[in-house]
């Protein structure tokens, strides 16, 4: 069923209750997810975006209990990743002529995705669609997260469709952020940010500005996924302002794979003096085999300084480092501060590796890795508190 936001406005989106994997296997989605898709009956009627492919049966059936599918006339979809568009291909057997709007790179990606030439109208910024009362006003938003991307405004209720951007993977019963748990919300929103949106932090910010200079009021922000921003929607605007100008907190995070316990050890003395040194700072010490990766990489978001560790395998390092060091380096983090070290029994290699793959990522390595051979002993623990406590004076300077 459909869920009443205003006079004029319904969600008739989906509730994943059961997801735990999003964008294959790359995403963990712990308290599952929405699909939203909100239907406006104005003199002319509006549907922006549909649901997720498997979903999308169910979806055009509860749409039918809502209107009479030959009423829409005019289909929104501001992003074209099967998330969104998914429901097109059922929805357009019943009404195939009607117009979709949508940017010119989603015009390509829909015809790549369904190989369809339905009735497609491209539009860009400052384009507009009047539904009688109401007008849609169409801003591009290229690259968050796909060239393809764009919100929507719609005046008198002052309500911004913004697509993926100020969203959270989260199902809940409970529709808008004033009425779920804030700790909960606020953690799936950063992760979402984190995990998805952080390569593109500039272009957040420049859209965010472009948005603030048209002087548009936003009385409510309605994502493609999870909860809608009613009360004070501006909060996460300005969450997304501050996490998009190079975001740190004053913490550190230690991260290691281990296969003999060794690399745990050097990991748990970097950390004692790190704590030492500064009392202040929040310290996360993380074993990454036995982590969800999409956490950590939230937490590495955080940090203002990661140091990295892992045993040496055939001359390389552990898988699930080498995985996360890919992720880091596509996710682009900046001003962060990096570190490495491992423990070894024939060849060593882990560090350098280590370095070099977050001086790739755009980290400042500041100081010679820590490696141990064999199991550490009191000497070389030592060598690691030592390790941890130059990392701090390196931060502090």
């Amino acid at each position: 069923m459909g869920f009443k936001i205003n006079e004029h406005v319904k969600w008739v989106g989906n509730i994943d209750w059961d997801l735990r994997k999003f964008h294959g296997e790359e995403y963990s989605a712990h308290r599952g997810s929405s699909y939203n898709s909100y239907l406006i009956e104005d003199e002319k009627t509006a549907l922006i975006d549909t649901v997720w492919a498997p979903f999308s049966e169910a979806f055009v059936q509860n749409l039918k209990k809502e209107i009479d599918l030959r009423k829409i006339d005019y289909i929104i979809l501001n992003h074209g990743e099967i998330d969104h568009s998914g429901g097109l291909v059922d929805l357009m057997k019943e009404i195939p002529d009607t117009p979709i709007y949508c940017t010119a790179n989603a015009v390509k990606s829909l015809k790549g995705q369904f190989h369809q030439d339905w009735n497609f109208v491209q539009v860009k910024t400052g384009d507009t669609l009047s539904l009688g009362t109401r007008t849609l006003t169409f801003v591009e938003a290229r690259m968050l997260h796909w060239p393809d991307s764009m919100m929507t405004y719609m005046d008198q209720d002052n309500i911004l469709f913004s697509n993926d951007a100020f969203g959270q993977h989260y199902a809940s019963s409970e529709m808008y952020n004033d009425t779920v748990d804030q700790g909960e919300l606020f953690q799936e929103a950063i992760k979402y940010y984190a995990n998805i949106l952080t390569p593109f932090s500039k272009l957040v910010e420049n859209k965010i500005n472009e948005l603030l200079a048209m002087g548009i009021p936003v009385d409510m922000i309605c994502p493609s996924h999870g909860v809608i921003w009613k009360e004070n929607p501006l909060q996460i605007v300005e969450k997304y302002m501050e996490w998009a100008r190079d975001y740190r907190e004053n913490q550190i995070t230690i991260l290691y794979e281990t296969m003999w316990e060794n690399t745990r050890k050097m990991a748990e003395a970097i950390g004692e003096r790190m704590l030492a040194a500064d009392p202040g700072v929040k310290l996360k010490l993380i074993n990454l085999g036995k982590t969800d990766k999409n956490d950590v990489l939230t937490q590495v978001f955080k940090s203002k300084g990661v140091v990295m560790g892992s045993s040496t395998i055939n001359n390389g390092i552990l898988s699930n480092t080498a995985g996360l060091l890919e992720m880091i380096k596509g996710l682009k983090f900046k001003g962060k501060a990096g570190a490495a070290f491992g423990s070894y029994g024939w060849s060593g290699e882990s560090p350098k590796i280590i370095e070099k793959a977050l001086e790739d990522a755009g980290f400042d390595v500041m100081q010679e890795g820590y490696r141990v051979l064999w199991t550490p002993d009191q000497a070389a623990l030592e060598e690691g508190i030592a390790f941890g406590g130059e990392f701090v004076k390196h931060l502090q300077r």
